[in-house]
This record gives structure tokens, C-alpha cells and sequence, in this order.
């Protein structure tokens, strides 16, 4: 059994900043006080001060969740969620490097037991993060790739690249297959070089919001 001291968190999310392009077309979030410290300051006798934050942004911001709502009206939405989709998962991570090629088809998962497992998908590309190359010729997984992960049971699907999917195509194949067959996708994500190929924790939990079928997430991995 594995001590405490033994564990050690990795975070696999980029930050939100204020005015950041995570897709392009798509307005970057805006933060602000709504509630200044300043202002709060007499209406406490002991001085104290606090702030409430104002965020107004799209949902597909940062390191974001898919659910299958984002793709079907009669999808689960964030809220339909069951948490054991999402958090404490087994997770594989399966590299293939984006200077090997971009498109990642089923041959990467072949051999690898990803049944009941959030399989990462570590092509590298985050490297680009907050640059005009990240939207440029990305790393995405092939129709076949999530053929192929579905047939085999994965229970969640991550990449490191700003979209699961070839965005300069005009058709969603991945996100068809696999937000049709319930499993979330998590992307933008990144750090996942950091991650061992397996033996790991991984959870992407986003707020239960009705309604609504993709939301930021604080995705991060329990080694040990």
C-alpha cells in the first residue's frame, strides 16, 4: 500500500486568463471584480475584506469537457453526468508524438487495455499553447481510432491538442462516435508528459450545470 507521502498530484489544465484565445472564432473570457475589496471593507466591524469574482466566457474555455449533450439535443448535459464517468478513473496515457504525424488512427491503441479507462492521448502539441500555431495542422484521433475505442470500452478520451477532431475538415467524426456512445472527451489538455504510461488516477470533474454540454475543467492525475 502506498503512503501518503508517496503521492503526488500532477495538473493536466491550463490556465484561464483574462482576454485568452483557447478556439479560434470564439471570444476570450472576461474576468473582473464584481464585488471590489475596497468596497467591502464597512460593511464588516472587523475590518474584513473579501471579493467576488466576475467571469463571462464561452463554454469551450481553457482545458474543457465534453459531454455527449455538446453533440446530441437528447444527450446527457454536465448535470446527467454520473461522477464515476469522471473522476478517480484508471487512466492510460498513449503517446504519439505530433512531428511523427498528426493524424493518430487505431494502430496507437492497439494491444493496450483500455476498458473502463480515461485514455490520454500525448501527442506533445500543447507546446503551442496561446500561439498561432496551435490552430494550425493539430494532431487528432482518425474515425476508425474511435471506432476502435468505443469497441473496446474506453471510458473517457483526452488529448493534449486543441481539438479530438481534424477542425480544418468539415465533418466531427470523433466527437460523433464518441459523445455517442456516452464517453466525454477532454480537451486542451497538457502535462502529460509528465504522466508514467499507466498506473495513475485521472479525474476532469466540471460543474453540474443543466443545460449546458461542455465546461472548464481542473483535470489532474493521482499518481501513486
Amino acid at each position: 500500500m502506498a503512503h501518503p507521502e508517496d503521492k503526488r498530484i500532477v495538473d493536466l489544465s491550463h490556465v484561464i486568463e483574462h482576454g485568452m484565445t483557447t478556439y479560434k472564432g470564439l471570444p476570450g473570457p472576461q474576468i473582473c471584480d464584481f464585488w471590489e475589496r475596497t468596497g467591502t471593507a464597512g460593511n464588516y466591524d472587523d475590518g474584513s475584506t473579501f471579493q467576488i469574482g466576475r467571469i463571462d466566457m464561452v463554454a469551450n474555455t481553457g482545458t474543457y469537457l465534453d459531454s455527449p449533450f455538446h453533440r446530441y439535443v437528447d444527450g446527457d448535459d454536465l448535470a446527467d453526468l454520473p461522477l464515476p464517468s469522471l473522476a478517480d478513473l484508471p487512466g492510460l496515457v498513449v503517446r504519439r508524438q505530433w512531428e511523427n504525424g498528426i493524424e493518430i488512427d487505431a494502430s496507437a491503441f492497439e494491444g493496450r487495455d483500455v476498458g473502463g479507462k480515461a485514455v490520454l492521448v500525448h501527442s506533445g502539441w500543447d507546446r503551442h499553447w496561446r500561439s498561432d500555431a496551435y490552430f494550425g495542422d493539430h494532431p487528432y484521433l482518425s474515425a476508425e481510432a474511435a471506432e476502435w475505442l468505443v469497441d473496446n470500452g474506453a471510458a473517457l478520451v483526452g488529448i493534449d491538442s486543441c481539438n479530438i477532431d481534424n477542425m480544418h475538415a468539415r465533418a466531427r467524426p470523433v466527437h460523433t462516435r464518441l459523445l455517442g456512445a456516452g464517453i466525454p472527451i477532454c480537451e486542451h489538455m497538457t502535462a502529460l508528459g509528465s504522466l508514467p504510461d499507466g498506473g495513475f488516477r485521472f479525474s476532469a470533474v466540471p460543474p453540474k450545470v443543466r443545460g449546458m454540454g461542455t465546461f472548464p475543467v481542473r483535470a489532474y492525475a493521482l499518481l501513486g
